[in-house]
């Protein structure tokens, strides 16, 4: 199995633990290849575990190759890990620069704070605001307590910025309030921990480099091609960039709950205020529909006058004289 890299026969498990356990008895195998080769048989038949070991320094770079198939089979879950991570932030942060409902949106708080605050020279003439202030907004109620900011501003977003409100084209304006969880769970500290582990362990290249010039002619296949393989495809392809270093003086989390709190707020009164407005228009449609049947009624108790049928009475008239 492990000469022909073939996870079929033994699971990475047992090829594990056989890795950590020869390299913990590297002192003891030493003792046990001198027995052997000064004791006859029967000394060596007494041997269990020692024996054992003694059969595993038989292969041709035991050490070497196991820690090359181990890592080559963590290497996708490892990469995979980092990526999820990298992949929810990059998503994230993509919406929240990118996203022109979202610059409608901000704009929309800016503009009716100043307009609350407009007997304040300094307050009310402000150029922005601090993302600290968005969880706060369902705070900021009206005079008779029935509605609050968020309401407010998605209730006016909704019916004069969304162009699909109260059909299933309507789509939210913000992150989804669950990727922004995600994402501030994500701690660029721990993530960039785990890169660098990623790369210290791409030493297994160089265990690969010496398996394959130590290796006589017969063991050197097919170690040498997978492995080769693996590197080469697999590893640049991820590894091509390096990662930005992350700000240091503000957490990304932080700035990722104070946008997750908004936008839970936000989705949960857009989900009702779309519910209502798409009720408003069934309404409306249904009051379109009653008046254009009814004027249909009067149109036919009209007919009989009509210009139209003058003409034909006129003409079956002038047929019977």
């Amino acid at each position: 199995a492990v000469l022909t890299v073939d996870h079929t026969v033994v699971d990475l498990e047992t090829i594990e633990a056989l890795y950590e356990n020869q390299r913990a008895q590297s002192d003891e195998l030493e003792k046990i290849k001198k027995h052997h080769e000064t004791s006859g048989e029967e000394a060596a038949k007494l041997l269990d575990k020692p024996e054992f070991l003694y059969e595993l320094s038989l292969i041709p770079d035991f050490s070497g190759r196991a820690h090359c198939i181990i890592f080559q089979s963590v290497f996708f879950d490892g990469i995979s890990a980092v990526h999820r991570k990298v992949e929810i932030v990059s998503h994230v942060c993509k919406g929240l620069l990118e996203q022109d409902s979202v610059k409608e949106i901000m704009g929309l708080v800016l503009a009716f704070g100043n307009y609350m605050n407009g007997g304040n020279h300094t307050r009310g003439q402000a150029d922005g605001f601090g993302l600290e202030i968005l969880p706060k907004l369902k705070d900021v109620k009206s005079r008779d307590n029935r509605i609050n900011l968020v309401d407010y501003v998605v209730s006016y977003y909704l019916r004069n910025f969304d162009e699909h409100v109260g059909t299933e084209k309507s789509i939210f304006p913000l992150p989804e309030p669950q990727d922004l969880f995600l994402a501030a769970q994500v701690k660029l500290d721990d993530l960039t921990k785990d890169i660098r582990k990623l790369k210290r362990d791409l030493s297994c290249e160089k265990d690969i480099q010496r398996v394959c010039t130590n290796s006589k002619a017969e063991h050197l296949q097919p170690f040498k091609d997978k492995m080769e393989s693996f590197v080469l495809k697999d590893m640049v392809a991820y590894f091509g960039l390096k990662p930005k270093s992350g700000e240091k003086e503000v957490a990304p989390n932080y700035i990722f709950m104070l946008w997750y709190e908004f936008c839970n707020d936000f989705k949960n009164t857009w989900k009702r205020e779309s519910k209502n407005i798409s009720k408003e228009i069934k309404e409306a449609q249904d009051t379109v529909d009653r008046m254009t049947a009814e004027k249909r009624v009067e149109t036919k108790k009209l007919n009989p006058k009509s210009l139209k049928e003058r003409l034909r009475q006129k003409e079956a008239n002038v047929s019977s004289s």
